[in-house]
Order: C-alpha cells, then structure tokens, then sequence
C-alpha cells in the first residue's frame, strides 16, 4: 500500500496461578485422567482467581510485550483485545486495558470472533498499521472461559482454561521480506448451533453456558483450517512445504495432528501447548507463539503460519515472516 510492513516487534502471556489438573477435574465430574488425555492431549488448566478479570490477565499479557518490544507503553496509539469473556457487556475490555497500562492516546477496541479472536485481530491490525492507522499497535487475546463453563457437563469443562498472549505489532518501512505477508479469514453463521452460548444480554439477560457438539466441531475444524491454510498461500510464491513453524489455536491435540496430516506437514513443526493450558480460545494463539519464540524455535528469517477456528463458526490463518 506505501512500502510498509507489518512486523512483529514484541511477544507477552499471561497463565492465571491457579493450575487444574485432569485429576482435580475427575473429582468434579465423571472422567478420568486417562480418557481427557487420550481424546484431548490435555494435562492442566489454568483457571482465574475470584476478582481477576479478563482485562488484568490482558494487562499483564500486554506488559510483557511491550517490554519484550523495547518501548515504552505510552509509545502504542492503539489497543485491539480480542476476547469472548469481556468484563462487562460495555465498554470494551481494551479501553480498561489502555487505562491499566497507562495509555492515553490512540484508540482501543475489541474483538469478538471467539477462537479465531487473535487470528482476526492480527488481519484487522496489519490493515491499520499499513493504511497509516497506526504505528505501534498492542493486540492481545485474552480470555476468562472457566466464567461461561458448566462444570457439570464434563464433555465441555475439561477442554477449557484461563490465559491471555499479546504481541506488539509495528510498522516499518524497508523492512524486507519481514512482517505479514497475507491474512485470509472466513465465517460461516449457519454452524451457529454446533458451538455457542446459550444466553446474551439481547436473547436471556443472562451470560449464559457454553454448549459444544464436539464431533461436529472436529470434522469442520480440520476440514475449515485445512482448507483456510491453502487460501493463505494464493498469490505468494510461497507453499505450505515452506513453512518453518505452525502456531494453531489450541483446542485438541487430535485437531492439530489430524490438520497437519491433512496438509502433509511434519508435526515436529507444529507448536502445542494444549496439554499445559487447555483451550484459552481467542489466548491461545498468542500464548503458543509466546512459548516458541522465548525458548529459541522460533528465529528471526522463519516463515510462521498462524491458524485458529471458533464458534460462528469462524476461521482464518495469517502467515508472517519472522
């Protein structure tokens, strides 16, 4: 558009204290550790304490990032959340996150694409930075999911858990063949009833549960996210063989095997923290990515593909030069 470039500058998360294991869940619910492992690859979950809110674990996500950035907070113009578990029903959790973090200046607003939250906020703020929106933006994912679980229906309560991932996003010019490449994102309402929550302040007054047809759910979701991975491609000179790292949303350790089977990549190339945390929805996308960029996977030069489907359904992927 003007020869800027989107970029990665920092990278933040955020895991509420309190852990859960799948042997503290099997004393809640009729399971087992045995069978939330095999049909999930999931150990823990991290669960907010009474009081912390989607905007702190945000807050604290954010700091990180824009330490690990090199700037100051009163450096970002703009503050993107995207979450399914806000505060409140109005104002947005991102402009209480501006405040916390001290930010007076710029804009700040929230996504709701529930899983696919982060995926769809990275779209949005690539289009910001390189339209001259904004130079440094602060996306975060961030999610309190353990608030909108019936913890008596052990087909949807051990999936979940609490957390938030943020990256600093900045443009640069002259940057190379760094930054975002290309974005694609897709939805499809007529899913609605295979994942969704069953209240709202329009429909129940009431937040409402969460309610899953899981088989449903997988069968699309490795279908979807296979699919949305070789649209991403369309008009690069770039294939799916060239991938350095995958970071998925982390729902199923059995979605994440099945999609890179489905698209012929190793799985050694593929990040999963699904068994430390569970499905954060819209934070786990930021978290993986958190995890492989500080333990050294992923380096500067790698091809990173991000990929995430949710309720709505909605879906899309994002491939970004590190």
């Amino acid at each position: 558009m003007n020869g800027i470039r989107t970029v990665v500058a920092g990278v933040g998360s955020y895991l509420p204290d309190r852990i859960v294991t799948n042997a503290e869940m099997a004393r809640m619910v009729d399971t087992s550790d045995e069978w939330i492992v095999e049909r999930t690859g999931i150990n823990q979950r991290h669960i907010a304490a009474d009081g912390e809110y989607t905007s702190d674990l945000a807050i604290a996500a954010g700091k990180r990032a824009i330490e690990d950035a090199g700037i100051d907070a009163g450096d970002i113009d703009m503050v993107i959340v995207a979450t399914a578990t806000p505060d409140e029903t109005f104002p947005a959790t991102a402009v209480k996150v501006q405040a916390g973090l001290g930010i007076t200046q710029g804009a700040a607003f929230d996504i709701q694409a529930v899983c696919s939250g982060f995926v769809y906020g990275f779209s949005v703020a690539d289009n910001l930075i390189r339209g001259g929106m904004s130079k440094n933006l602060l996306l975060i994912g961030a999610e309190t999911f353990s608030r909108i679980l019936d913890w008596e229906d052990r087909t949807t309560c051990v999936l979940f858990g609490d957390g938030a991932g943020a990256v600093v996003l900045r443009g640069e010019q002259g940057a190379g063949d760094r930054g975002i490449i290309a974005s694609k994102l897709r939805s499809d309402g007529t899913k609605h009833d295979l994942l969704y929550v069953d209240g709202g302040p329009s429909t129940t007054q009431t937040t409402g549960k969460l309610r899953m047809r899981g088989r449903d759910v997988f069968k699309h979701a490795v279908n979807n996210l296979a699919d949305i991975v070789q649209e991403v491609f369309e008009g690069t000179d770039l294939s799916p063989s060239d991938i350095d790292w995958i970071v998925p949303h982390q729902a199923n350790r059995r979605i994440l095997d099945a999609t890179a089977r489905k698209l012929g990549i190793a799985p050694d190339k593929v990040v999963v923290t699904v068994q430390d945390h569970g499905n954060t929805s819209a934070a786990s996308v930021p978290l993986a990515l958190d995890r492989a960029v500080r333990d050294g996977r992923i380096k500067r030069g790698d091809l990173v593909l991000l990929e995430a489907m949710g309720g709505g359904f909605t879906w899309g992927a994002s491939l970004v030069r590190w």
